[in-house]
């Protein structure tokens, strides 16, 4: 977890759920995180929202991801890698509201970890995006997740993304797709009765 010079970071308040005003339970902000970054953006805010949820298309800015698969309507398999070196892992979207907030789980055992992305309006009429990780490593990696050298290399990666998301997003101008769905606790929500089944799938992000 986070070592002990690194507490004046962080929130012991682990995540947890919260109701809001409407009754509704949604997930608690990450407080308890190895990293946390933040980007300001010059696109509204329902641009950079729609854009960040087309995830098949980070490897056209990404340095580290090479492909993202959509598996389920809330999981997706996302391939990084540096060079030659590959990994493959899969995520959960565990909470997401439209233009606001967004919040996955990965869904392996050794390392596992957790991330939120949020999207406020900046006074310039932009967004500012922030990223917060908490990774949760199993057994010896343990010990060396806790070291701080091993957050700072995650948090320059988190960095170096956003600004590429950044350069990314402003280049187009407007967002090439758009999910506008609510998940709760890893289901989709439908505000209507769904429809007939078709034999071909549509997922909710990509």
């Amino acid at each position: 977890m986070v070592p002990e010079h690194d507490s004046q970071q962080a929130v012991p308040n682990p995540p947890g759920m919260r109701p809001d005003a409407d009754g509704v339970t949604r997930r608690r902000p990450l407080r308890r995180r190895h990293v946390e970054e933040t980007v300001e953006v010059a696109v509204p805010v329902r641009t950079a929202y729609n854009q960040w949820t087309q995830f098949k298309t980070f490897p056209r800015f990404s340095h580290v991801v090479h492909d993202v698969e959509q598996v389920r309507p809330t999981v997706t398999a996302w391939t990084i890698g540096f060079g030659p070196l590959r990994h493959r892992f899969s995520v959960e979207i565990v909470e997401q509201d439209p233009d606001a907030y967004l919040a996955w789980r990965g869904l392996e055992l050794r390392p596992s970890h957790q991330g939120e992305v949020e999207f406020r309006p900046t006074a310039s009429g932009g967004t500012a995006i922030t990223v917060r990780m908490l990774l949760q490593p199993r057994g010896a990696a343990k010990r060396l997740t806790g070291s701080s050298k091993v957050a700072q290399v995650t948090s320059r990666l988190v960095r170096r993304e956003l600004q590429n998301f950044k350069l990314f997003i402003e280049g187009l101008g407007q967002e090439g797709g758009a999910w506008r769905g609510t998940i709760r606790n890893g289901r989709v929500q439908h505000d209507h009765p769904e429809p007939p089944r078709s034999r071909v799938a549509h997922w909710p992000v990509g």
